[in-house]
């Protein structure tokens, strides 16, 4: 009776580490930015919302 408990620990522990990984490499892709280009695009969008 306590094996499908110990597989639903196993999987959630699992879901835990995937997710982990997957924020991770977003975080990695978005600190891949030009300093020059990131400004660059940030004032872009507060014209756009201003011009909206």
């Amino acid at each position: 009776m306590r094996v499908p408990w110990k597989l639903l620990g196993l999987a959630g522990v699992a879901g835990v580490a995937a997710s982990g990984a997957v924020v991770a490499r977003r975080r990695r892709a978005q600190q891949e930015y030009d300093p020059e280009a990131l400004r660059a695009k940030l004032h872009e969008r507060l014209a756009a919302a201003r011009a909206g």
